[in-house]
């Protein structure tokens, strides 16, 4: 019997509005943080950050979205997921704000402590819903609500690109967003539902969550993830100025490849979901390894802009299904806890992006730039040797057995 047909009346359109209210909350994350990355030399330039400070604003984003995540994880074992959004997105809107209004270090400073707090707590609970409801969906739909945040990436990097070539102020190009965003996602909260696929369970969640053998399982998933961040950040963190310093570019084209990388990268998820199901997980993420790596030697090798954009064209296409399978896969293996899975692999997201911002400057200093892609592109090819820790409970998606997942499919 299809899994539809024994819903309770009314649940279908549950599901479908929270499906919907899900997909915005990674959309508005999307947007948001493509108009910060992709303005980063902005940024610099209106709070006078030098290049060696700068590395270290880079880094404290993901330490305290670290703590956000582990905040959430905390969080959730006592009250649902799906309200921490309700918090989270107005926190973020009003932190992007907040980079946009001020013009000192420590105002900056303030508001990126917001930014990657907020930005946390809503990585963590938007992946906890999205292995939820892909659970009650009974097939893979993870990928889809990963390609919504890279469609806010592609509008948020090109509102970048229109700043920049029009000399807007970042108060000028962030305050639109907000005053447009924030009643849309306040609304759409209302929508958000858990799917009642798992509630908390106090006496769990303070001990199976926390054992050695937790942490075994999901370390080849983390260890995968945070390759796949370190590659990610590099991207966020490092393509504007690569392509300014190292390619000789203008500061208005410096904004395309983060805008090239979300297109393909939007693209590779729009069709994702449909490769998992036709050739399972584990093909796709290796056949997203191979391309990914390929896409960082096309950027190390580039002879100018546009063949450096290219890269990080390619290098989207492959990536871009890594992280979201990373989440789906822990969400299979712990069918009675993936909320304390998700919160404990999202950690790997922060860790790869602590450890991939320096590395790449460190190295482009003491080396090369073009060097330094290169090793990214080897992390990621590591992911080849633990792929068929995907393959994991892959005949079932979400506790579904394929049975009815082919007739939910159909």
């Amino acid at each position: 019997m299809e899994a539809s047909k024994i819903r309770p009346v009314g649940t279908d359109t549950r599901l479908r509005h929270g499906r919907v209210s899900l997909a915005l909350s990674f959309f508005v994350q999307g947007v948001v943080f493509a108009l910060v990355v992709t303005r980063i030399p902005a940024i610099q330039d209106r709070y006078g950050i030098s290049d060696a400070l700068l590395p270290a604003f880079l880094a404290a984003v993901p330490i305290l979205a670290g703590a956000g995540s582990v905040l959430t994880g905390k969080i959730v074992a006592r009250v649902r997921p799906s309200l921490v959004p309700r918090w989270a997105q107005p926190l973020l809107l009003f932190a992007l704000l907040g980079v946009g209004v001020g013009d000192q270090l420590w105002q900056l400073a303030l508001a990126l402590c917001a930014f990657g707090l907020s930005g946390g707590a809503l990585d963590a609970s938007m992946n906890m819903l999205g292995v939820r409801l892909q659970r009650a969906y009974g097939r893979s739909i993870m990928l889809g609500f990963h390609a919504t945040f890279s469609l806010g990436g592609i509008a948020g990097a090109s509102l970048a690109w229109a700043g920049a070539h029009w000399d807007l102020s970042l108060l000028a190009s962030y305050l639109p967003v907000v005053v447009v965003l924030l009643p849309a996602v306040l609304i759409a909260s209302r929508w958000s539902t858990d799917a009642d696929s798992e509630k908390p369970d106090p006496v769990r969640t303070g001990k199976t969550e926390g054992s050695s053998v937790t942490f075994k399982a999901l370390l080849p998933l983390c260890l995968i993830m945070t390759f796949a961040y370190i590659g990610d950040s590099t991207v966020s963190n490092w393509s504007a100025k690569y392509l300014q310093d190292i390619l000789g570019s203008s500061d208005e084209l410096a904004t395309l490849p983060y805008n090239a990388y979300m297109v393909t990268t939007l693209i590779g998820r729009a069709a994702g979901d449909f490769g998992v199901r036709r050739f399972g997980p584990v093909a796709v993420v290796r056949f997203g390894a191979v391309l990914a790596a390929a896409g960082f030697a096309v950027v190390a090798m580039a002879p100018g802009p546009w063949v450096g954009i290219l890269g990080f064209a390619i290098l989207g296409f492959g990536l871009c299904v890594v992280v979201p399978q990373c989440f789906a896969a822990a969400g299979r293996l712990f069918p009675n806890a993936s909320d304390a899975a998700v919160a404990r692999l999202n950690i790997s997201n922060y860790v790869g992006f602590l450890v991939g911002s320096p590395l790449v400057g460190a190295l482009g200093d003491a080396w090369s730039y073009r060097g330094a892609m290169l090793v990214p592109m080897l992390m990621i090819l590591v992911t080849l040797v633990y792929a068929r820790s995907f393959a994991d409970g892959s005949a079932r998606y979400g506790g579904v057995h394929d049975r009815s997942r082919a007739a939910d499919v159909g």
